[in-house]
């Protein structure tokens, strides 16, 4: 069996490190040098050193066990790439919202993606950059408005067993919500 689950969230928050942290496969990423003409388009203050960017998406696969593989699939951060996210989520039984705490609001438009598409569960995990978020859990939630049941937690996307904690979270939580029926046309 597999499963597909979706890697989302802001510009440079860590997707592509998340990814390729955990596959077990060398991941397919589509990252591409970032030219003048991203200049308008991606706010890198916050990450100066960062000189390449998703354009499609990132792409790995992680064996869980003998009969279930996860293939896990990243989308781009920028929103003149989110018109492929509704064809990269197709199909995903859960995703993950990568948050860069330095920039919040940068997760407000996939976090409210997944809110509007109530079939398909998510968590929040907060990349800790610098080895700190810098808010509480709390705090967090009440700025991306999210309820008490969407679990949100720290990890370093640098590192293999940190990300995949919050896949076996996402699973978890997948696992325990009641089965949503499969939308008719």
């Amino acid at each position: 069996m597999s499963t597909k689950i979706v890697i989302a969230g802001g510009f440079g928050a860590g997707k592509t490190t998340l990814v390729g942290s955990v596959s077990e496969i060398p991941p397919v990423t589509t990252e591409a040098v970032m030219t003048e003409a991203s200049v308008k388009h991606d706010d890198t203050s916050s990450t100066p050193e960062k000189v390449t960017t998703t354009v499609a998406m990132d792409f790995g696969r992680l064996t869980l066990d003998r009969e279930l593989i996860m293939y896990m699939f990243g989308t781009p951060g920028q929103a003149r790439f989110w018109f492929m996210w509704d064809d990269l989520v197709r199909g995903a039984v859960g995703a993950v919202v990568v948050v860069d705490t330095r920039r919040l609001a940068d997760c407000f438009d996939a976090v409210d993606y997944f809110e509007r598409n109530q079939n398909i569960p998510y968590v929040i995990a907060l990349n800790k950059f610098d080895g700190e978020i810098g808010y509480t859990i709390e705090e967090i939630r009440e700025a991306v408005e999210v309820g008490p049941e969407v679990p949100i937690l720290e990890f370093d996307a640098r590192d293999r067993a940190s990300s995949g904690n919050v896949l076996k979270t996402l699973l978890s939580y997948t696992l325990s919500r009641p089965a949503q029926p499969e939308p008719v046309g």
